[in-house]
């Protein structure tokens, strides 16, 4: 239901905006204004971007919980695709997301609104199964089926 609600309400906020500045400073100059925070946006977003990359990356090598390098690298993919989408409102939420408090905000706010159960650096941990009483140890060897004296072998299989 959210997500309708602003499939809906971001575009007539976009008109709005559009109509307001535009009727403020002309036409020209509010393509102008969309243009160049799109290309600021794509320079901060890719200086950003690359910071975001080795933080996870030190996380990873550190043994770490890379969780919100993760989550801050996913903000700042969302802003760079709010801030190449035209308009003025998105821009806002687009430059805000690059602001590396803001990021921090709404990552401690999405944090404790999730619980967290369990978390290990082992990649072996959730697979290893407690030793079971009821496991046998044997020996086998595969028994061929008898082959019928008709069968004639076609030179494909081991028949």
């Amino acid at each position: 239901m959210w997500l309708l609600l602003a499939f809906i309400a971001v575009p007539l906020i976009e008109i709005a905006l559009f109509i307001q500045v535009g009727g403020a400073i002309g036409l020209w100059p509010t393509l102008l204004i969309v243009v160049l925070t799109a290309i600021l946006g794509t320079t901060l977003l890719r200086n950003q971007g690359i910071a975001a990359l080795g933080n996870l990356q030190n996380s990873f090598r550190e043994m770490r919980d890379p969780t919100e390098p993760l989550a801050h690298g996913a903000m700042i993919l969302f802003s760079g695709a709010l801030l190449l989408t035209p308009g003025f409102f998105t821009d806002v939420i687009g430059f805000a997301l690059l602001i590396p408090a803001v990021r921090s905000a709404v990552f401690r706010y999405v944090r404790s609104r999730v619980e967290l159960r369990t978390f290990s650096s082992d990649p072996r941990a959730p697979y290893e199964t407690p030793p079971q009483d009821d496991v046998v140890e044997a020996e086998y060897h595969e028994v061929d089926p008898p082959k019928k004296p008709t069968h004639q072998s076609s030179g494909w299989t081991k028949h």
